[in-house]
């Protein structure tokens, strides 16, 4: 009995050990593109793009779950950038950001953020939120609505969701199991079975070829990204209802974009009925799955510089 214990634990122990040289080649292949902004309970990792005295507003744009702001820098923001200063943010305890406190909900983002935008004196700026990133941005505009000028929202988060989507129900480990599965076979069922995930992910589009680099993709395969995924998939479930309960508070300008073939979330439930329930609000369908930024960046620049315009 005690060599089978024996033997169980060097297994663990060589788990972690693989787990977090993996973790590490990651962060290699996809290092730190920009600076650090301190706020309330995080370190934000974040790139500045365009010129800082570009006449309109500037644009923030706020990554989904397992995710960072690459996702946004492959293809879409250069283009926004050539006329606006644009910002893309890990959100906390994504990408290269770092927690200095608890695990934030949605609400506590939206205030982090909030606070990352009056530290870089951005007015009014466009918040731009892909998928989660999209309840984030909600979370802002109710938590602190004096700070953007208006939301666009791309493929958001904006309802209740009884069971994640199949490509996410490994996340739903309670807390205590989280831990260990994050540190034995989180790491290495990502890496076998990554090329699967994200093809469930972009479906029915194709996943680029370089996504793992230059879409920040590899950064998904690390415990890290395991814990704080565990983390959000199961407070979404309780910090969605009342998100959603203050929609009719929101006054300004919110636009969502939402593939026709989205095969993650729906686009009626999440893009029209949403769009209903927030005065004023706006959807637009266009072809294509769920990672319109980097797969249908004609269509999704196009569509932000619509809502861009209409902000003038």
């Amino acid at each position: 009995m005690r060599i089978a214990f024996g033997l169980a634990g060097m297994g663990l122990l060589g788990l972690a050990g693989w787990s977090a040289w993996a973790g590490r080649k990651a962060e290699a292949m996809v290092p730190a593109d920009g600076r650090f902004v301190d706020v309330d309970g995080a370190r934000l990792h974040i790139v500045e793009l365009g010129p800082q005295d570009a006449a309109g507003p500037a644009i923030v744009m706020i990554h989904g779950i397992m995710a960072q702001l690459r996702n946004f820098s492959h293809s879409l923001a250069g283009r926004l950038a050539k006329d606006h200063r644009v910002i893309l943010v890990d959100r906390p305890g994504w990408g290269h950001s770092r927690l200095t406190g608890p695990r934030p909900d949605l609400a506590r983002q939206g205030r982090m953020i909030a606070e990352a935008i009056e530290t870089l004196g951005l007015t009014r700026p466009l918040v731009v939120g892909h998928s989660m990133g999209g309840a984030v941005a909600l979370a802002l505009a109710t938590e602190r609505p004096e700070v953007p000028g208006a939301l666009a929202l791309i493929a958001p988060l904006t309802q209740i969701v009884e069971q994640p989507p199949a490509v996410f129900r490994g996340l739903m480990a309670p807390l205590g199991v989280r831990e260990l599965l994050a540190w034995t076979i989180a790491v290495p069922m990502a890496v076998a079975f990554g090329k699967q995930g994200a093809e469930a992910v972009f479906a029915p589009d194709p996943v680029p070829a370089d996504f793992a680099t230059a879409g920040g993709g590899a950064l998904s395969a690390r415990s890290s990204a395991y814990r704080m995924g565990s983390f959000e998939i199961r407070m979404a479930q309780q910090a969605m209802p009342p998100l959603i309960a203050r929609y009719g508070e929101i006054r300004m300008p919110v636009s969502i974009l939402y593939g026709r073939q989205d095969a993650l979330l729906d686009p009626a439930l999440h893009g029209e009925r949403t769009a209903a329930e927030i005065a004023g609000g706006r959807v637009t369908l266009v072809d294509g799955g769920h990672m319109l930024p980097l797969t249908h960046a004609d269509e999704t620049e196009a569509w932000l510089r619509e809502v861009l315009a209409r902000m003038n």
